[in-house]
């Protein structure tokens, strides 16, 4: 797929890590090594800015370069050439652990790694769904270097807006920080004050946030609103309606949107239960909850949010891949490098047969056995 969307007949040469050509196959030189793809799609490499965990690993138990490894190896498997480990609410200790596992990560060139996604713990009680209210709290000053001592990668930290106090959001902002709403209960105008003070996502659009309702909008009637925010969609038919999501994408530019999995470790897994902060999490029927039903993460995969946002939600699959690469690449400040089929852009790339089944990728030009060895 390249900026025209799916074409016929054109041939990808790649040059060492990056896209060096992309044009008519008689164009290339004849003695250049070839792979015919036989007919499949080959997409920009799916970008996933929350992942929970995966392969069997919870990134909150396993804040380590290894498990940050064995994460991306699991969801490599799904397309997913480009992502963010993500955090759920905990003690600052084991948040310290993992921005410094997600350093030595980087330092060790872990393929795929853009840097981390903290949700939580500046999140609202009111809206923290299944995170532990024990440990959320409020932004402190004091905490603002360690948040933003990530020195390679993104950083991108989801807070309830209306707890933190003031000048937290534009001091992350100005420090490199992405900053998200979420778990939030904020009012419809103490969302329009986050946008305006430095906020740019919205993590996991309708889930654990204040809805739109016909008096009060929420802080869903504002994103809904508003034009340039990134919002987040988990399409996996259990967090949010297709109905909803279709009505969601009737109302705002479709490049102001992306789709993440919210994985949990089952992702890539055979196992059908983990324990998330002591409490027991069962896998069923496609999805993660805890024994009172709460949602618990998901047991999605980037490939299949894909074949979702088409099945589901009526998008084509050149607009579901760019609500799965070249988006999320632009909400993380890396479209320069990251999320096309284009010249001098890096090498990662998912091929899918007709069915939407992922059949092989490759990260800066390396397929998944070469690339283990750099993990």
């Amino acid at each position: 797929m390249t900026d025209a969307g799916l074409c016929d007949g054109l041939a990808v040469g790649l040059a060492g890590d990056r896209i060096g050509f992309v044009g008519p196959p008689a164009d290339l030189p004849p003695d250049v090594p070839r792979l015919n793809l036989g007919g499949q799609s080959l997409l920009p490499g799916f970008i996933d800015v929350q992942v929970n965990g995966g392969g069997g690993v919870l990134f909150n138990d396993t804040p380590t370069p290894e498990g940050v490894a064995a994460i991306g190896r699991a969801h490599r498997r799904f397309g997913t050439t480009g992502l963010l480990p993500t955090l759920i609410s905990d003690r600052l200790d084991v948040v310290r652990r993992g921005l410094r596992a997600v350093s030595e990560a980087m330092d060790k060139g872990t393929p795929g790694l853009l840097g981390i996604h903290l949700e939580g713990p500046f999140l609202n009680p009111a809206r923290k769904g299944i995170h532990d209210g024990a440990v959320l709290r409020r932004l402190d000053a004091e905490l603002l270097p360690e948040l933003t001592s990530l020195t390679r990668g993104r950083t991108l930290v989801t807070l309830a807006p209306e707890l933190q106090p003031p000048g937290t959001i534009e001091a992350l902002v100005a420090a490199g920080v992405i900053v998200s709403a979420g778990h939030t209960d904020a009012t419809y105008e103490e969302m329009r004050q986050a946008l305006a003070r430095g906020v740019t996502g919205v993590t996991h659009l309708f889930n654990a946030m204040s809805p739109l309702g016909h008096r009060r909008p929420g802080a869903v009637g504002a994103a809904l609103e508003d034009q340039t925010a990134w919002c987040g969609l988990i399409v996996d038919g259990h967090h949010v309606s297709p109905v909803v999501l279709r009505l969601a994408l009737r109302c705002r530019p479709l490049s102001r949107f992306l789709l993440v999995t919210d994985a949990m470790p089952c992702v890539g897994s055979d196992q059908t239960g983990f324990t998330l902060n002591g409490r027991p999490i069962f896998v069923r029927d496609g999805t993660c909850v805890d024994a009172e039903g709460t949602l618990a993460g998901s047991n999605l995969d980037m490939a299949g949010a894909v074949r979702n946002a088409v099945r589901a939600l009526g998008l084509t699959l050149a607009e579901a891949s760019r609500l799965a690469s070249g988006n999320p690449a632009a909400f993380l400040g890396l479209d320069h490098e990251l999320g096309r089929i284009a010249p001098g852009y890096r090498a990662d790339l998912v091929l899918l047969d007709d069915a939407l089944q992922v059949t092989q990728t490759w990260i800066a030009g390396q397929t998944p056995l070469e690339g283990d060895l750099h993990a």
